[in-house]
């Protein structure tokens, strides 16, 4: 008869590393959008922050609610990865399209938290690239031939 062996103790996603980032990831990026509609800035700001506000928001109930555990089929660490890459290049250029012209004060503020949200989206993406090796604890060190067990 096999006995059910109780899972270690769970780190609830809000209390953990990563979750802290992305929840500064998601204020940062509202920020960012606010200025920029505050500003009447040009459309596309506008667009792309509030659509990383949805994906962002998305992952976040994703990880809250554990359903990345319920959905085994899709590999969401790979996903989130694209997802900080990608955001971090649509927030750069739209930051420094946004800080390059004289335009006004709160448009030169959303592209000034744009670039913190972009330098949030390379943290969040080192910390899932440690995910992604499927070692949480460091990248991988190969052990000596000399030291191997020989039975």
């Amino acid at each position: 008869m096999a006995t059910v062996q109780p899972k270690g103790k769970h780190r609830p996603f809000c209390c953990s590393v990563k979750g802290h980032v992305k929840m500064l990831r998601l204020v940062l990026t509202v920020t960012s959008m606010t200025c920029f509609i505050l500003a009447q800035a040009p459309e596309p700001y506008i667009v792309i922050t509030g659509f990383e506000v949805t994906i962002i928001l998305f992952f976040i109930i994703l990880y809250i609610f554990r359903l990345d555990r319920l959905m085994k089929w899709l590999f969401w660490p790979l996903l989130d990865i694209i997802n900080s890459m990608v955001t971090t290049l649509f927030m750069i250029i739209v930051s420094v399209l946004a800080l390059i012209p004289e335009t006004t004060m709160l448009t030169i503020l959303g592209g000034v938290f744009g670039l913190v949200t972009a330098v949030c989206c390379i943290a969040d993406g080192a910390l899932l690239y440690r995910k992604l090796l499927f070692n949480p604890s460091g990248p991988y060190q190969k052990k000596p031939v000399h030291d191997k067990e020989l039975f």
